[in-house]
């Protein structure tokens, strides 16, 4: 201040020391504050240095990555054995489909999650999604079936792996949702049979496990049909997978619409919306944005909840690749068998989870602080 108002110049810039600033200065920030973060630090450090070079060298450097037999694999100081992967990778991706007609599921697989990716994109949120889901299911279904258009018909007996988990868990999501809608909307209802009803149905179906449902659909529900009558056991999982999954959307929904400000609903009634209207264009899409992280960490659980179908049968893509293991000849390879299998199941959740987050940020531009 003295040079400004003596010789009218300005103080020179101080800049902060080196050590405060820059990478030096986040390290001794961050992981040498203090005495307990300069020890965990160090632990951390010691961590990595005695347990990456070794997995390093086990997966990538000395792994079999190519083999007729298990024979180099289990030689001395072999390591990882990505070989039986290769090897049985049509088994752990398909299942007991014929090996011959492994390009429909290959293609269905395909249409169905450009389906999915493509209902991600904003653009094609219009009144024809509808149209092109009903005719890209009806498209998936023929090339899973066949029996038609000189394609052999394929029992979804026979059906397993990855198309089946992806088909059950899009499926399940795609039907779910809506129902989930509805019975939220009917647990707020001012109609008490209504009311009533959907707090029956979701309490009911909240209160037992999903492989109990999955064995009543399978096993004691048919007992119940009529002499003669049949329904398809991949159908009755995929109609519990729905229900189960409904009941807990329903509860996620319901705690969006009471996040909602009283305002809101007040303010559209006195512009004369009707019910549906109001719910359509005012109190649903601020409620659905407030619950997405919720509604997509239900969707990663039911992902995963797949593996639940084998108990009446079915083998999606965990238990067809359990099913890999089954040859004596490669036998002792679950490890590597278990971290593919994770490995896949992580790509689609992560995506699942990196998508929210982006959905999340869009829809709540207008939000922000």
């Amino acid at each position: 201040m003295a040079e400004i108002a003596h010789g009218g110049t300005s103080a020179p810039s101080m800049r902060p020391p080196a050590v405060e600033i820059g990478v030096i200065g986040w390290v001794r920030k961050n992981l040498f504050g203090s005495l307990g973060s300069s020890l965990m630090t160090l632990l951390a450090l010691y961590f990595l240095v005695t347990t990456i070079p070794p997995l390093l060298d086990w997966a990538i450097f000395k792994a079999i990555w190519s083999a007729d037999t298990s024979a180099p694999c289990k030689a001395d100081g072999a390591g990882a054995c990505w070989a039986f992967i290769a090897e049985k990778h049509r088994l752990i991706f398909f299942g007991t489909y014929p090996y011959a007609e492994q390009w429909r599921p290959l293609l269905a697989t395909a249409l169905l999650l450009g389906m999915v990716i493509a209902s991600c994109d904003r653009r094609f949120w219009n009144r024809w999604m509808l149209a092109w889901w009903v005719g890209g299911l009806a498209v998936c279904s023929t090339l899973m079936w066949g029996g038609v258009f000189g394609l052999t018909y394929v029992s979804n007996l026979d059906w397993g792996g990855l198309p089946l988990t992806i088909i059950m868990a899009v499926i399940g999501s795609v039907f779910a949702f809506p129902l989930g809608l509805v019975l939220a909307l009917g647990r707020r209802s001012h109609m008490p049979i209504i009311r009533w009803l959907s707090v029956a149905y979701i309490e009911l179906i909240r209160g037992v496990p999903l492989i109990t449902i999955l064995i009543t659909a399978s096993v004691i529900f048919p007992l119940f049909l009529p002499a003669g009558v049949n329904i398809d056991k991949l159908l009755r999982a995929q109609v519990a997978l729905i229900l189960f999954e409904a009941a807990y959307i329903a509860e996620i929904v319901r705690g969006g619409l009471q996040a909602v400000p009283r305002g809101q609903h007040e303010a559209a009634d006195a512009i004369g919306l009707s019910f549906f209207q109001k719910q359509r264009k005012i109190i649903l899409p601020q409620a659905l944005t407030m619950v997405i992280p919720p509604l997509v960490g239900n969707f990663i659980g039911l992902f995963k909840s797949t593996t639940l179908v084998v108990v009446i049968g079915l083998f999606d893509f965990l238990n067809s690749a359990k099913a890999a293991l089954t040859d004596l000849n490669w036998r002792g390879f679950s490890i590597e068998l278990y971290l593919f299998t994770a490995a896949i199941y992580f790509l689609f959740c992560y995506s699942m989870s990196k998508y929210s987050q982006s959905l999340e940020r869009d829809l709540n531009k207008g939000n922000r602080r």
